[in-house]
C-alpha cells in the first residue's frame, strides 16, 4: 500500500502547491506506516520533491498532457493510484483539482474531502479537518471508504522540508482522449500570479477606471504581490478576468491580502477569508470589509496608497 500526491506543475515547473501536498502527503504516509509516491506530468525536474519527502517519483512525459484536461489527467492518476495500490490520494485545492479530484474519486470509488486544512486527526476512522461554510467554520470529516482522496487547501499545511534520498520512474501512462480540445491557452508571463502569491492587492470600483490602476500595479511590485480585483472591475473590462477573486471568482489564501477600494460583498469576502492577514483601505467607514479586516485604514486610496509606496520603497533602501 502507498500514499500517492498529484504535484502540479506549469511550463514544467512546480507551483508552491506542489510542495504543500507532498509535505501532507508524508504526513499521511507516515501515520499509515506506509511508502509515499510522489506523481509528476511534464516537470522538468522533479528530483526537487525529495526536499519535501518524495520517496518516489513517477514522471509522465507526453506531449499530449502538455495542456490541463481534467479527464485525462485524472485517468493517468488513477492508473497511477492502481498500479502503486494507493489507499490515499491527495491532490491541492486549485480550481483544475476542483474539476480532477472528483474524476479521480469516482474512478477509484473512493471517497473525495476538499479543502483540508491539516493532518489526519485520526487514522481509524480516517478522520480530516475541513474549511465549511465559505471557510467560516471547520467540519471535522470521516471518510469511510477502503480508498480517499483528499484536497489540500493551499497555505493550510504549509511546506515542510524532510528531505530523502528518492529515486525518480518514468511512467508510461494510458492517454484517454476526453473529447475535448483547447484551441487556445493564454497565459501571464512576468508577474506573480494569483495561484502562487504570498501577497495579493486588489482593487475594486474605488479606483474609477481602469487608468488608475498603474498604483495598484506599482504597490504590487514593490511588493512582490499579484494584483487581482472584485467582480464589478472584471465585469466592466477594467481588468482580466484572470484577475476576478471572490467566491464566483479565483479563491485567494494568501499570508496577505490587500483591498483597496472594495466595499466588501459576502461573495468577495467568501473567496479571499482563507488569507491570514486582510487590510482594507476605503473611504466609508460603514464598509463590510472593515467587519472581516484585521487593519482597516479609512481615507482616500489616491493619497493612501501613494504614501505607502513611498513609505515602503525608503523602508527597503533603507
Amino acid at each position: 500500500m502507498s500514499v500517492l500526491v498529484f504535484a502540479d506543475s506549469t511550463e514544467g515547473k512546480f507551483k508552491k502547491t506542489a510542495f504543500e501536498v507532498v509535505s501532507y502527503g508524508k504526513k499521511v504516509a507516515e501515520q499509515l506506516g506506509v511508502n509515499l509516491v510522489v506523481l509528476t506530468i511534464n516537470a522538468t525536474d522533479a528530483s526537487e520533491l525529495y526536499t519535501y519527502g518524495a520517496e518516489r517519483v513517477l514522471t509522465v512525459s507526453n506531449e499530449g498532457l502538455s495542456t490541463f484536461n481534467a479527464k485525462e489527467y485524472a485517468a493517468v492518476i488513477t492508473q497511477a493510484a492502481n498500479k502503486e495500490n494507493a489507499t490515499v490520494v491527495v491532490i491541492d485545492s486549485s480550481i483544475n483539482s476542483l474539476y480532477l479530484s472528483p474524476l479521480v474519486a469516482v474512478s477509484l470509488e473512493a471517497g473525495y474531502a476538499s479543502n483540508t486544512v491539516a493532518a489526519p486527526s485520526s487514522t481509524n476512522p480516517f478522520t480530516v479537518k475541513r474549511k465549511a461554510f465559505s471557510n467560516k467554520a471547520f467540519s471535522n470529516t470521516v471518510i469511510s471508504t477502503e480508498k480517499k482522496v483528499i484536497g489540500v487547501a493551499k497555505n493550510s499545511f504549509g511546506i515542510h522540508e524532510n528531505s530523502v534520498a528518492g529515486s525518480l520512474e518514468s511512467f508510461d501512462a494510458e492517454v484517454v482522449a476526453s473529447g475535448v480540445k483547447s484551441e487556445k491557452v493564454e497565459r501571464v508571463t512576468g508577474t506573480v500570479t494569483i495561484a502562487d502569491a504570498d501577497i495579493v492587492v486588489s482593487a475594486g470600483r474605488g479606483l474609477k477606471g481602469p487608468e488608475n490602476w498603474g498604483m495598484i500595479e506599482e504597490l504590487a511590485a514593490v511588493l512582490g504581490a499579484a494584483t487581482a480585483c472584485s467582480k464589478p472591475v472584471s465585469d466592466l473590462g477594467w481588468r482580466p478576468h484572470g484577475e476576478h477573486v471572490g467566491q464566483t471568482g479565483k479563491p485567494v489564501a494568501s499570508n496577505l491580502y490587500i483591498a483597496i477600494g472594495i466595499s466588501g460583498a459576502i461573495q468577495h469576502l467568501a473567496g479571499i477569508n482563507a488569507s491570514k492577514v486582510k487590510v482594507v483601505i476605503n473611504t466609508d467607514p460603514e464598509a463590510p470589509f472593515f467587519k472581516a479586516a484585521d487593519y482597516g485604514v479609512v481615507g482616500d486610496a489616491f493619497e493612501v496608497v501613494p504614501k505607502l509606496i513611498e513609505k515602503l520603497k525608503a523602508f527597503k533602501a533603507a
